[in-house]
């Protein structure tokens, strides 16, 4: 009899882009895959933050370093990717939210999140696959999307079409890159407890809303979302490309 050998989770001797790297699910996504073995480039617009978790990572023996980097800014992306070596997996976390009712909605704050969320994603992505492709890497790429890519909600018109559009994109790029051995997927998560949503769950109302809608009755912890980078990250998800994993506490099995 044969038996079947548990693939990998190790990321030895892989090298990481994580966006958004300075707080919340970009910080986890930075620690998990580094605590994997990866070698991990941690950008946000500002470098306090990285800095603190620089030497959070560096005292554990891991490798990481970090840079100022706003991914909406396309000469700057071009730049940055051009002077580093080849990465195996980025992942596509910076994002934003502006919460409002269509008719409300300023064209203005619009553009902006569909900029960031969407656009700068894209730019990045193309400058990253680019450099795979020339050097033959098989690489993952992680796109954190929303439960909100799935399903609609009042005051996210915004959001949600910039959530729907990044795993079209998921799922088109996926197709796309597969011959090439370049696996894309999305991770979706819930509402998480992080710096961004913390304004809006103080609204007692509205936490208890959301509390509603999840059948597990409770927030995401940015931990519930650690497993599942380094997972599709990993050889562990070799079979798995223009794939959503969603981690929305069952949200959209309602």
């Amino acid at each position: 009899m044969i038996f079947p050998k548990t693939p990998s989770f190790s990321l030895k001797n892989k090298r990481a882009l994580v966006t958004g790297a300075g707080r919340g699910i970009g910080m986890g996504a930075a620690i998990a895959l580094s605590s994997a073995g990866a070698e991990v480039l941690m950008v946000s617009r500002t470098t306090r933050e990285l800095e603190i978790i620089d030497n959070y990572l560096r005292g554990l023996g891991h490798k990481c370093s970090y840079k100022s980097l706003d991914v909406t800014d396309e000469k700057a992306v071009s730049k940055l990717i051009k002077n580093e070596d080849c990465f195996d997996i980025l992942v596509n976390n910076a994002g934003t939210n502006i919460p409002s009712s269509l008719v409300e909605t300023k064209i203005e704050d619009f553009d902006y999140v569909m900029s960031l969320n969407v656009k700068s994603v894209i730019n990045l992505t193309k400058n990253v696959v680019t450099k795979m492709l020339e050097n033959n890497i098989l690489g993952s790429i992680i796109n954190v999307s929303s439960q909100m890519g799935h399903v609609g909600g009042p005051n996210r018109t915004t959001y949600c079409s910039t959530k729907f559009a990044l795993e079209g994109f998921t799922k088109s790029l996926a197709i796309e890159l597969a011959p090439n051995g370049i696996r894309v997927n999305s991770i979706c998560p819930t509402f998480i407890k992080t710096p961004m949503t913390e304004p809006f769950l103080k609204d007692k109302d509205f936490k208890n809303q959301v509390l509603s809608m999840i059948p597990l009755g409770r927030l995401g912890e940015v931990e519930d979302l650690m497993g599942p980078f380094v997972f599709l990250a990993s050889e562990a998800s070799s079979m798995m490309t223009g794939s959503s994993v969603l981690v929305d506490g069952g949200w959209t099995s309602r």
